[in-house]
């Protein structure tokens, strides 16, 4: 393994190299026959699935078009679903819980770049943060969520919202940025 994956994985400033370059074109080669599976052959995208991801539980779905950077780094919770056109950037950790419902065209997006630092950026820094979206809840379609944030359990997140912080269990939040709108009652 070089020495930029080892910092990627480690959650540190990274420039890309051969390593990560052929990881993502392993991910994309099993993206490919993902996508282009036949519409009821569900149980075909499942099993691509269960080789790609770090996890994918039992009863979780996700239609195509889906992609994601390395598959590895992304842990799909029991019964969770992702809806069509879904873009999963799992340069760190992407963790979603059970019984989550993310809806089309949603992005998760782990990588930083330097702000202030215009020759680091330049040069190609980036630096992965997890992100990490708890049971129960909802995206909306075309939901942006940003590095780094944790969504908590039983919350919903308004269609068209981009994530910039974290957002507590049992809340409703839209907007951008998403903003708490109200609290939700807790699951019976």
């Amino acid at each position: 393994m070089g020495e930029q994956k080892e910092r990627m994985l480690r959650g540190e400033w990274y420039l890309d190299e051969p390593d990560l370059a052929a990881d993502r074109r392993r991910c994309q080669r099993s993206l490919d026959l993902f996508n282009a599976t036949a519409a009821d052959d569900d149980a075909e995208r499942a099993e691509i699935l269960r080789d790609l991801l770090g996890d994918f539980g039992p009863g979780a779905s996700v239609l195509p078009r889906f992609q994601c950077s390395y598959g590895h780094l992304t842990r799909i919770g029991a019964r969770s679903f992702v809806n069509h056109d879904a873009l999963f950037m799992d340069d760190a950790p992407i963790t979603i819980g059970e019984d989550v419902r993310i809806g089309p065209r949603a992005q998760l997006l782990t990588a930083l770049h330097p702000l202030d630092d215009h020759e680091l950026r330049r040069a190609g820094w980036e630096r992965p943060a997890p992100i990490t979206i708890g049971d129960n809840t909802w995206l909306g379609g075309g939901v942006i969520v940003c590095p780094g944030i944790t969504i908590g359990e039983n919350t919903v997140i308004g269609a068209g919202s981009v994530v910039t912080r974290d957002v507590p269990p049992q809340i409703f939040a839209a907007g951008n940025p998403a903003r708490t709108v109200r609290a939700l009652r807790p699951p019976r």
